[in-house]
């Protein structure tokens, strides 16, 4: 038997087969093979078609089983993982009102900002964790009062997965995890959050009946079977946004453990025992995916928009044709801890929550003509990425998220050594590296409640790590670079 993991990223749809009786991957395959579009009509706006991620599905999905003749009648569960904090509307009909207003969509800023005050930061932090900030219930908010006729004609509103758990069940229904995520969750009542729903003027119904994280979902409905190629009463057993997903795929489920990613942008995802909200509101706690009124955990996200986006840059603007970033990491490794005093910020990717929402722009800063090359500017933009982790997890350790563990995914920055090892120098942690991806993580997840595995440890418990990665003697030079980094950082704020 298998199980089918289905990832909903903004650029791509990912898909993974996995084998049920061992964990293992058979298959994975991915659409489009380009980017999907974004729309972006004013700026800071971002929106993309619902109807378009459930066409990337169904294709990435027969692009799996054409790779494993006969198993379509042989998955026993579909895990969904999906970009976190979007906005899907439907009518009666369950059909799309408008497109789906996404994670990096910012027209909702103010509107969060507002009702934050009007209800009382105090009292957001201790129910909510967060602001209303710009999250899915600012959205709606904003549709509400700017787009009058869609409003009055939706019937639920949805986050992304719930919207591909529908296409391919017919039922509308979300998750604790998932609303936690929208602002949408009372954690110190451990239901709906009625003081959003009231300040905001929102009806209750249009909120989807809400489901565990690990459950039956739904059964495929034969339209979905005939679109995916999959069986007629195949069970939806798991949903999860893609960080809490992702730190299940890495096997981060209880207080102590630590998950991190670097893309495009970087994060860093502890768990907590209890609710605890940042007063500054630098980081964000979400329900994590094993939480429960009697056993919390929480997800506390630390989020970091320049990150990866930072090298790709240096690699596009600065470096020489043909240069892979296995070259890149071979140049800067000629280069001494510090850059020689190269010191590089890499927020120029928008607004910094961590900074508590300013945005100070990419710079660099001590560039000697006649001391320094392309190979700092690597290292340099290498360790200022990797400081801009540290000064995060900073934030995490005083919220009490112990980091001595880190897991991590092996297809991001964490790749460099050189990346890695200045982290972990200066949190003095070890770095794991772990065969996995949030496609595969979902697919295990999906088997808890199908009853492959009595729990999410042991579905993901055939993780194997690749490498690992500990602390650099040199401790006192790479303290000293990032401290002057820090410095130079204030300046900006």
């Amino acid at each position: 038997m298998y199980l089918l993991g289905i990832d909903i990223g903004s650029s791509s749809v990912k898909a993974a087969l996995v084998a049920a009786d061992n964990g293992q991957v058979v298959a994975d395959a991915q659409s489009p093979d380009s980017e999907m579009e974004m729309l972006s009509l004013r700026p800071g706006w971002a929106e993309q078609s619902p109807e378009s991620w459930w066409e990337q599905v169904c294709r990435a999905v027969r692009r799996l089983l054409e790779q494993v003749p006969g198993a379509s009648d042989q998955v026993a569960g579909i895990g969904i993982a999906y970009q976190m904090h979007g906005l899907v509307v439907v009518d009666k009909e369950q059909k799309v009102l408008r497109p789906s207003i996404i994670w990096c969509d910012s027209r909702a800023v103010e509107i969060g900002n507002e009702a934050f005050e009007a209800m009382g930061p105090e009292r957001c932090l201790n129910h909510l964790l967060n602001s209303p900030g710009n999250f899915t219930a600012s959205k709606l908010k904003w549709v509400q009062e700017n787009e009058i006729d869609i409003y009055q004609r939706i019937d639920k509103i949805m986050l992304p997965g719930d919207y591909i758990a529908m296409r391919l069940t017919g039922e509308v229904k979300t998750t604790p995890e998932g609303l936690s995520e929208g602002i949408l969750w009372d954690f110190a009542k451990d239901d709906l959050a009625d003081m959003v729903l009231s300040h905001y003027g929102f009806a209750t119904g249009l909120i989807p009946e809400v489901v565990p994280v690990f459950s039956i979902q739904g059964r495929l409905g034969s339209e979905a079977a005939a679109a995916t190629g999959l069986q007629t009463g195949t069970p939806v057993s798991y949903r999860a946004g893609d960080q809490p997903n992702n730190a299940l795929s890495l096997g981060v489920l209880q207080p102590g453990q630590v998950a991190a990613t670097g893309g495009t942008s970087g994060v860093v995802y502890g768990v907590l025992e209890r609710p605890l909200a940042d007063p500054l509101s630098r980081v964000n706690g979400f329900a994590h995916v094993n939480h429960s009124p009697g056993n919390p955990r929480i997800g506390v996200l630390l989020c970091i928009n320049g990150a990866g986006i930072t090298y790709s840059w240096l690699r596009q603007q600065v470096a020489q044709d043909g240069i892979t970033y296995d070259d890149m990491e071979r140049q800067a490794e000629e280069v001494v801890p510090g850059s020689d005093g190269l010191r590089i910020l890499p927020f120029g990717n928008g607004a910094e929550r961590m900074l508590e929402n300013r945005s100070p722009g990419a710079q660099v800063l001590g560039l000697q003509f006649n001391r320094h090359g392309r190979p700092h500017l690597y290292r340099a933009a290498l360790e200022g990425i990797a400081f801009s982790f540290v000064y995060g997890v900073k934030i995490l350790q005083n919220m009490g998220v112990r980091v001595t563990n880190m897991r991590v995914g092996n297809d991001n920055l964490f790749r460099s050594a050189v990346f890695s090892k200045t982290i972990a120098t200066l949190l003095r942690c070890t770095i794991e590296v772990v065969e996995t991806n949030g496609a595969a993580g979902a697919a295990r997840a999906a088997g808890v409640a199908t009853g492959f595995y009595a729990s999410a440890e042991e579905a993901v418990a055939t993780n194997k790590v690749l490498m690992q990665y500990g602390p650099a003697e040199a401790f006192e030079g790479c303290l000293e670079a990032y401290e002057d980094w820090e410095l130079k950082l204030g300046k900006f704020l």
